[in-house]
């Protein structure tokens, strides 16, 4: 589970800012929020955060930030000389040339892992990796000489690894290569590298945008029983949509690698079947047809036929099915996207009674649900906003003093009328126009 995350210098955010999941000391929604890690189960680790904030405001480059240390990470380079995503902060001459800087703190497995890194274009110039069991040690620090193109990789005192398999790695550790990018082209083993490893290939999953098509992916998870078809179903008809079944009839279509790319929201997902995709550039998948029992009668609607909130919810239901089924952290930008209000109310509710082992990092625009305070925390909440000099700032709820925030309506209150910042700065109505 994600305990911090940092990043600096990456598009509209100049100074780093903290995107934080530790748990304040207040007790409320204790056993729908809090989930307890780490040595001893003494870390309480919240597992949802909510980001508000007006368009433009950073909210998602945020998101991205979290998206690109998982790109860097799981899809390594394979030519030297391919360039970085690099988007530094360019409204300062200075930092439209520094490096981009991004760190997580995380558990996985009762262990806490600290990674950083900082980037330019053409090289990963610094890395490191911490773990704590239970005293900080150093698993790694790697440095770039970006003039000779060279990467230098130094173990810590409690890491076990021979000469010959430290030469293999670096070796394999192109200069724009994270070395966690490298380790996975390698055949070695650190337990230390393959636990971090694994966390950022299996836990951490493709970001959710608006625009992605996840259906097929939720489609193919319940065609190859990783899904559970009763979850998804009772999911729906929970949320008054009058689905009895899904229908899943095979076809072959084409697929784009864009879309084998998002069958990693799939756990485990065969990788026999991802390489036969890669392979053929073809999928078998089935069309979906959606049974509705009206007037004691069956009608069976394709996908196509269907509301785009029917969609959606169908494809939040499978990301809900993953996270209450196996340890995940899914990341949704704009989760209110073509959903009802009581629906987006819904989709949360379910998320924290019934997961206990995920993650939910979202941004929204729906400020009605903080006229809700029984379903959320005070640190769960939090607003980005643009500051004079148009780089990104970010802050909780719970940074705000009661005299803010007295009640349950004042919430609400106090961020429509601006008083807790990250809304939009809007003019009046009126265009000028030459007389003509």
């Amino acid at each position: 589970m994600i305990l911090n995350f940092r990043v600096e210098n990456f598009k509209s955010i100049k100074e780093e800012i903290v995107l934080s999941f530790e748990a304040d000391r207040s007790k409320d929604l204790e056993d729908y929020y809090i989930l307890k890690c780490g040595n001893g189960k003494k870390i309480r680790i919240l597992k949802f955060g909510l980001i508000y904030g007006a368009n433009a405001s950073g909210k998602t480059n945020i998101l991205m930030a979290i998206e690109l240390l998982r790109v860097l990470v799981t899809q390594p380079l394979e030519k030297k000389n391919d360039l970085l995503y690099y988007k530094p902060f360019l409204f300062n001459a200075v930092t439209s040339k520094a490096n981009t800087k991004l760190g997580i703190d995380f558990i996985h497995k009762g262990i806490k892992y600290t990674y950083y890194l900082e980037f330019n274009q053409t090289s990963i110039v610094k890395e490191s990796l911490l773990f704590h069991d239970p005293n900080k040690a150093i698993v790694f620090n790697r440095t770039t000489d970006t003039l000779k193109m060279i990467s230098k990789i130094s173990f810590g005192s409690k890491i076990s690894i021979s000469k010959e398999a430290k030469n293999v790695l670096e070796t394999n550790t192109l200069t724009n290569n994270t070395v966690l990018g490298g380790y996975l082209k390698t055949n070695i083993y650190i337990e230390q590298l393959e636990n971090v490893s694994d966390w950022f290939n299996n836990l951490l999953k493709p970001i959710v945008e608006p625009s992605s098509p996840l259906y097929p992916n939720i489609s193919g998870g319940l065609d190859e029983n990783i899904l559970d078809k009763k979850i998804i179903i009772e999911l729906l008809r929970k949320a008054d949509f009058d689905i009895s079944d899904i229908i899943l009839k095979k076809s072959e279509r084409h697929i784009e690698k864009s879309q084998i790319d998002f069958l990693q929201f799939i756990t485990p997902f065969p990788k026999n079947i991802i390489q036969e995709y890669e392979k053929t550039g073809k999928m078998e998948v089935g069309e979906i047809l959606f049974a509705h029992n009206i007037d004691n009668s069956k009608y069976n609607l394709k996908l196509e036929d269907e509301s785009a909130g029917t969609i959606k919810y169908y494809e939040l239901a499978g990301l809900l099915n993953i996270m209450i089924k196996k340890s995940s952290i899914i990341v949704i930008d704009e989760i209110e996207s073509s959903l009802h209000p009581e629906l987006l109310r819904h989709f949360l509710l379910s998320f924290l009674v019934n997961s206990n082992k995920s993650q939910l990092i979202a941004t929204t625009h729906y400020r009605e649900l903080l006229t809700e305070k029984d379903i959320f925390r005070n640190d769960s909440i939090w607003f980005a906003e643009k500051n004079e000099g148009s780089s990104t700032e970010l802050y909780s709820l719970a940074d705000f003093d009661s005299s803010t925030i007295r009640n349950t309506s004042s919430v609400y209150n106090a961020y429509k009328i601006g008083k807790l910042g990250a809304v939009p700065n809007i003019g009046d109505y009126y265009i000028d126009m030459d007389d003509e």
